[in-house]
């Protein structure tokens, strides 16, 4: 264990696509099939997704949960009480599906994970998709500001970090680099008050705080374990949850339960969405 953190929740798969929600951490286990919820005090409920591996998470403003089905390339929607699918987006994406962030209209971004040639494909409220951003080198966490008008994308394979404007259709414009030349490669991604981005660098074991332009303020390190997802949550905004496994490559750890999610207090706040 690493001095500081403070183990929240243990014993499952591969965890994925945080999101702090009305007092809960949300987080996918995509090889256990399955989606957790857990409280500060470390207490876990379940939500069992037979047949789908799920990743990306995120709530519209009705509170209802999108769920991306990664191998089936499909958006599904949790009421509470039942599981649908409300968009199948695989005639528009070249490659398994991965995380997602919301806006406040409750439009979805999805990235599309190939390693060159990724796209971002929006899912409207009226459950429509279309495509928004091609040629990304492995689209994965995403992050929107507080003033609704920047999305920004950690391209893993591009070591990158991504933004582009968002109009006001929702559609993507004016691409350019938020941070480049990673050691990460960066994983999932918040966003906080003071316009820093919190990334998950992979295979460097640590989680950084990123400033526009690229320079790190703050570094967590983890020790031997690899640094999925992160999100700023908490009954302050200022509790960074982490999630990291034993391995970067989710196949090899199908069966185990290694994967953890640790907290650790920061001095800024979350902000913007997710």
């Amino acid at each position: 264990m690493v001095d500081g953190l403070t183990p929240l929740a243990t014993g499952f798969c591969f965890g994925e696509g945080p999101r702090w929600f009305e007092g809960l951490l949300w987080f996918s286990d995509m090889l256990g099939e399955a989606v957790h919820t857990v409280t500060m005090g470390g207490a876990m409920t379940t939500l069992p997704m037979p047949g789908h591996a799920p990743s990306g998470l995120g709530f519209r403003p009705d509170g209802s949960l999108l769920i991306v089905s990664t191998e089936r390339r499909q958006i599904l929607r949790y009421d509470g009480e039942t599981v649908d699918v409300v968009a199948d987006v695989s005639d528009l994406v070249p490659a398994d599906l991965g995380d997602m962030v919301i806006d406040d209209s409750g439009r979805a971004y999805i990235g599309s994970q190939a390693r060159q040639g990724g796209v971002i494909v929006r899912v409207d409220p009226d459950n429509s998709a279309h495509v928004v951003a091609r040629d990304l080198d492995f689209p994965n966490g995403m992050a929107i500001t507080p003033d609704n008008r920047t999305l920004i994308v950690a391209e893993s394979i591009g070591r990158r970090l991504t933004a582009f404007s968002i109009g006001v259709n929702g559609d993507l414009s004016d691409r350019r680099v938020f941070a480049d030349g990673l050691d990460g490669p960066p994983d999932g991604i918040c966003l906080d008050a003071a316009g820093g981005v919190w990334t998950a660098m992979t295979l460097a074991h640590q989680f950084e705080r990123i400033e526009p332009g690229g320079d790190v303020t703050h570094r967590i390190d983890i020790g031997d374990r690899v640094a999925i997802a992160c999100m700023l949550g908490g009954p302050a905004g200022r509790t960074l949850f982490m999630v990291s496994s034993t391995d970067a490559y989710p196949q090899r750890l199908v069966g185990t339960r290694l994967s953890r999610v640790d907290a650790v207090i920061v001095d800024t706040p979350g902000a913007g969405l997710p």
